[in-house]
């Protein structure tokens, strides 16, 4: 691990873990250049749920997930796609996975993962109480509602889990999920409310999160995509974007989804599949949804937010691509009235969907911490559909790194080199 003196630090990708990074090295000092090769409207994070879930203490590399996706990749409409190729990138990411879903992987990880999200919450807990930041953060907790005996079940034995590590979660039978959601209809068995869950919105935060880093000195550079590393002696000395080439003592490499070819640049190699989601938005005025949820079978996410709901949901494992799949879209909404009978939501216009492409590790991990092979790289990424959760825990963590300091939470388990 290298710890070197406060001076200029890269940070590449603008995405809320390049962001959190950024906040949390300006804040202890160092000087802060963070590159973009969009105009920062375009990732991931912007268009998400905006949940908070310390109770997704499993990996998505877990048991009955390859029985599941091979069940539902084959229906385009389904919570999970595989979209068919002969990608020699996919077919390893996917062996990859095969090897790491099972219960041992679950139950040597979670404590890790729990804990990596309970200091991200209490993180945002913090910021939502400095003068420049109100991101509507509500701590409403999470339901994860289902329909069937079966996922009642399956939902109930992960939520036995939770407790054991200390989660605040209740179970509810039918009636008592509907007396905390007056406001709409729900045609359910039952509901876990994971309370030690929360919720923002996401396009406040970041817009005040650039501000932040804007008004206290950091360099943003958009539309700027990296094309090369001056690398000497195992360490960056600069990396090139665009025609602007930049200069540092410590660079930080996130990239979302990207990671994969921004790794290979610089000789490493860091497996990432992404993880195509989508997103709309409706008014939420006359069946007010009061809790964010998790509507089990389908895979899809409910998020109040800004006087208005976000329903969003499915994985499509493929090349990055700037296709909207109007069928995946079909499969959120048609899934929307089976939970919510009340609530007639039609298929948005193609121009009114958002996607945008969750990063995942092959053991459903992220890779956090310096390279050994590049002395002052730090690699912040893979958080596949726990991007917004984690990112104050990953920024606070990238700047304790930095710092030599001690670290707020374990990080063993997110080796960036984990499959050099």
């Amino acid at each position: 691990m290298m710890t070197t003196k406060k001076g200029e630090a890269v940070v590449i990708g603008g995405g809320i873990i390049g962001l959190a990074s950024a906040y949390y090295l300006l804040k202890s000092g160092w000087k802060v250049t963070l590159f973009d090769k969009g105009n920062l409207m375009d990732n991931c994070s912007q268009g998400n749920a905006g949940m908070i879930v310390p109770s997704h203490f499993i990996p998505l590399a877990s048991p009955g997930m390859i029985s599941k996706g091979i069940k539902w990749m084959f229906d385009s409409r389904s919570p999970f796609y595989v979209k068919p190729s002969l990608d020699f990138s996919l077919i390893s990411w996917g062996l990859k996975f095969m090897k790491s879903a099972n219960a041992a992987h679950v139950e040597r990880t979670a404590p890790f993962l729990r804990d990596y999200h309970l200091l991200s919450k209490q993180l945002y807990e913090d910021l939502s109480s400095e003068k420049d930041f109100d991101f509507g953060l509500e701590k409403k907790g999470i339901l994860m509602l289902y329909k069937t005996e079966k996922a009642g079940e399956e939902e109930i034995q992960v939520a036995e889990e939770g407790k054991k590590l200390g989660l605040y979660i209740e179970m509810l039978s039918k009636e008592q999920v509907q007396a905390i959601e007056p406001g709409v209809q729900l045609d359910v068995l039952g509901a876990i409310h994971y309370h030690c869950d929360a919720h923002l919105y996401p396009y406040a935060l970041f817009s005040q999160l650039v501000k932040y880093l804007e008004s206290n000195g950091a360099k943003i550079i958009l539309n700027a995509e990296v094309i090369g590393f001056d690398i000497k002696n195992g360490e960056i000395q600069s990396v090139q974007a665009g025609e602007k080439q930049v200069s540092g003592d410590l660079f930080v490499m996130t990239g979302g989804s990207w990671l994969p070819s921004l790794a290979k640049l610089a000789g490493l190699s860091i497996p990432v599949m992404p993880g195509k989601g989508y997103s709309f938005m409706e008014p939420n005025d006359v069946h007010t949804i009061s809790h964010p949820a998790l509507l089990i079978e389908a895979r899809v996410a409910v998020t109040p937010m800004n006087r208005e709901v976000r329903f969003g949901g499915t994985m499509e494992l493929a090349a990055i691509n700037n296709t909207v799949n109007m069928k995946r879209v079909e499969g959120i909404v048609n899934s929307i009235p089976r939970y919510y009978p009340g609530l007639d939501i039609k298929l948005p216009e193609k121009e009114r969907v958002w996607y945008g492409f969750r990063p995942c590790s092959p053991d459903g991990l992220p890779y956090l911490g310096y390279s050994k092979k590049l002395k002052n790289l730090i690699v912040a990424g893979g958080h596949g559909m726990m991007g917004i959760s984690l990112g104050p825990a990953t920024g606070k963590i990238v700047a304790e790194l930095a710092n030599g300091e001690p670290l707020s939470t374990d990080v063993s388990q997110y080796i960036p080199d984990r499959y050099s």
